[in-house]
């Protein structure tokens, strides 16, 4: 919706009235009327659902990382370098390895057992901060293109 929409009917129902812009030219009205409370069984079949979906792919992307940089000799060779001793799965730098990994994560996305670390938004939050912002810019720009039919 254009700022002249709203100055035009403010301009309707208050005649003679000064109107001055002091924001964007155009905005967005979404209504979305509030949708039925979900069952809790469903609520949490989704959630278990798509939790296994996102634990089976970020596995998956961390092996096939760890396959491409061939992250076994990396530490076989560490562990030669260190000890002077050469072993194939050095569990030594592995549980490091792998509690750093988990800890990187837990700080990169500012988040642990639902609880935030810090009050910085999330990389996702970012992100969904700038998807909607660039949604929002072409939603006005396609009504524009058309002229205002749809508004």
């Amino acid at each position: 919706m254009s700022v002249l929409d709203i100055a035009e009917r403010i301009n309707s129902a208050l005649p003679g009235q000064t109107i001055n812009n002091l924001g964007e030219t155009d905005t967005v009205i979404e209504y979305s009327p509030k949708g039925k409370k979900q069952h809790k069984v469903f609520l949490w079949t989704k959630v278990i659902f798509i939790s296994l979906i996102l634990l089976t792919g970020s596995a998956t992307a961390i092996m096939s990382f760890h396959s491409d940089a061939q992250i076994s000799t990396v530490f076989e060779n560490y562990y030669y370098i260190f000890f002077n001793e050469k072993i194939e799965n050095p569990m030594l730098i592995d549980l490091p390895y792998s509690i750093g990994l988990a800890l990187g994560i837990i700080v990169f996305f500012n988040h642990f057992s639902g609880k935030k670390i810090t009050d910085d938004p999330t990389p996702i939050e970012v992100e969904m901060s700038v998807y909607e912002s660039e949604v929002t810019d072409n939603l006005i720009n396609t009504l524009n293109k058309k002229g205002g039919e749809n508004r």
